[in-house]
């Protein structure tokens, strides 16, 4: 026996005591060997950082114990834990961000290449359909798509007008190409526009594919334009959200949950998912944009869905040669009806000397047979880098449905990260509990700001959301209300829309409206046979009159008509009207 105790007093000290408590490893641990290997990977300095444990007296954040950190290097934790975490949450937003950035590019380029490809059909067909003459009126077609261009990209004038001017201007170009014999001074062709814009709509010259083109044309183009702006809403918004501004609160208790454990010398200690859940959950719960998030959502798919049914842009854009067409047949077809109203109205003008009166088009600019008609979708080629409407809304939807949940799920998403909390198949195991080594026995507390008052980590201020975040959520509130009247073919910019272009009750008009503008159309001969109007006993009669007042009522609206935007350069003088049409 005597033999055996000095070897049982040797291995006495290699026999394990019994296991430290919660909060006591700072006293078993006095080393801070691992936090200096930790924080000097970091970069820090190690002249910050004792050898061993000091007293913990300065410390404002973490236990006042016993302390691998010094004043300096507990406030240089405190910013480095704050930006681990909005780098966290910016990393886990950054696909959202990314996925609106590339819908809108995509949906942005399709309808800006439809717009193109629009213009140059249009271009086509009537330079194969009317020749020369098309190339000496080009003037008011490209200015008709310039200003969809403008309304498009820069929200300019109303469609309304736009049509309406365009329709105007036509009609001035074209009606005398009618009466080569005749003379058309210029108050004539103003009270010729006036007929155009009364409201009683007598006249008609065009049928009625100025109101089916509008129809058409505006709701797409509004639709078009408010789903894009959503698209760049949602993008800018989200971008913004991400870059979260920490609170006093949240900035201590992200130093508690993530510092602390460097400051105690068990920078291996991994904090509980639990006490991770409640920080940022507290965090975030004040910044987020639900419940304003999945109505935008909704805003977007819904008007996305529209963009491919009723208010198909890709129709909408073949339409527009298709519809002007129509017109110019139509003016042919009842030139004698429309000629003459307008010679009642405005007056019989002079007859041009048989000397000076240009010969009839010869045949081949008189209009060729060149069929119009929108592809049907099997052959509807796909632009905008290889794509249609249809493969975009269907890869929008697919892709929005990832993140409908995004703003509930981001606490479960950043305390998913090895850097924050212990991985959930480690939950029983001892962690981080704020204070030492243990178990988290707080309860989770998750949903919204109300809810967040009873969160252990934070004292929640009951104020609301900071005026940033309320900002960002009106600004989506804009969007989706934006989207949602575009869905119904309102534009809230242009409330003095008029009612037929409002949308309400108008989905199944629109829907006929596409198969009339899909059939084959042969272009309008124009100019066609001279039409005689009746004579009148007096050449200056009413209508002359008439006309000289219009033109008082244009010059003190700047020289416009009334309720157009008619371009200086396409006012029509005598001289110039000699020079229209093939000589």
């Amino acid at each position: 026996m005597s033999v055996l105790r000095p070897l049982l007093l040797l291995l006495l000290p290699l026999c394990p005591g019994p296991g430290p408590g919660p909060g006591s490893e700072a006293k078993v641990a006095r080393s801070c060997a691992e936090t200096r290997q930790v924080l000097g990977a970091r970069g820090y300095s190690l002249n910050l950082i004792p050898p061993s444990m000091i007293s913990g007296e300065h410390l404002q954040i973490c236990p006042q114990e016993y302390t691998c950190c010094s004043s300096e290097t507990e406030q240089k934790l405190i910013s480095d834990t704050e930006a681990t975490f909005q780098g966290l949450v910016e990393d886990s937003g950054s696909f959202l961000v990314h996925t609106l950035a590339a819908r809108h590019r995509k949906f942005n380029e399709f309808f800006r290449e439809m717009l193109s490809v629009s213009h140059q059909s249009l271009a086509q067909f009537f330079s194969h359909s009317y020749g020369r003459l098309y190339s000496q009126h080009a003037l008011i077609f490209n200015s008709l798509f310039s200003r969809l261009w403008d309304y498009y990209e820069k929200s300019g004038e109303g469609l309304d007008d736009t049509l309406a001017d365009f329709w105007a201007q036509l009609l001035e170009r074209a009606f005398p190409l009618l009466h080569p014999q005749y003379s058309f001074p210029p108050d004539f062709l103003l009270c010729l526009t006036r007929l155009t814009s009364t409201t009683d709509s007598s006249l008609q010259p065009f049928g009625d594919s100025p109101r089916r083109l509008r129809l058409q044309i505006t709701r797409a183009l509004v639709a078009a334009r408010a789903f894009v702006q959503g698209l760049e809403t949602g993008k800018n918004v989200v971008d913004e959200a991400l870059k979260v501004q920490v609170s006093g609160d949240c900035r201590k208790a992200l130093m508690r949950l993530l510092g602390c454990p460097l400051c105690r010398g068990v920078p291996s200690l991994m904090p509980c998912r639990g006490f991770c859940l409640n920080v940022a959950n507290g965090c975030l719960s004040n910044r987020g944009l639900e419940p304003d998030w999945g109505s935008y959502l909704d805003g977007l798919l819904f008007l996305a869905d529209k963009l491919q049914g009723p208010f198909s842009f890709e129709l909408a854009a073949e339409s527009i040669g298709v519809k002007i067409s129509e017109g110019l047949m139509y003016l042919q077809e009842n030139s004698v009806r429309v000629s003459a109203k307008v010679f009642k109205e405005c007056g019989t003008p002079h007859l041009v000397s048989a000397r000076n009166r240009r010969a009839p088009a010869p045949l081949e600019e008189t209009g060729r047979q060149w069929p119009w008609r929108a592809a049907p979708e099997e052959e509807r080629p796909t632009t905008a880098a290889g794509t249609n409407l249809h493969r975009l809304v269907w890869e929008l939807r697919e892709r929005l449905s990832r993140v409908r949940g995004f703003w509930v799920g981001l606490p479960l998403t950043v305390c998913g990260d090895s850097r924050m909390a212990a991985d959930i198949s480690q939950e029983a195991a001892p962690c981080w509990t704020g204070t030492g080594r243990g178990r988290y026995q707080l309860p989770v507390v998750v949903g919204s700001r109300t809810e967040q008052t009873h969160n252990p980590e934070l004292g929640m201020d009951t104020s609301g959301p900071d005026v940033p975040t309320r900002r960002r959520r009106l600004l989506l509130r804009s969007a989706t209300a934006r989207m949602r009247a575009a869905a119904l073919g309102q534009d809230l910019d242009m409330q003095d829309a008029e009612e037929d272009a409002s949308g309400s009750g108008g989905g199944h008009q629109y829907a006929d409206d596409w198969k009339a503008g899909a059939a084959p159309v042969a272009p309008a001969a124009w100019p066609p046979r001279p039409h005689h109007p009746p004579r009148r006993d007096s050449p200056g009669g009413r209508g002359r009159g008439g006309g000289a007042r219009y033109n008082q009522d244009r010059s003190r609206n700047g020289g416009m008509s009334a309720g157009l935007h008619t371009p200086p350069v396409l006012i029509l003088f005598p001289s110039v009207l000699a020079m229209l049409g093939p000589r």
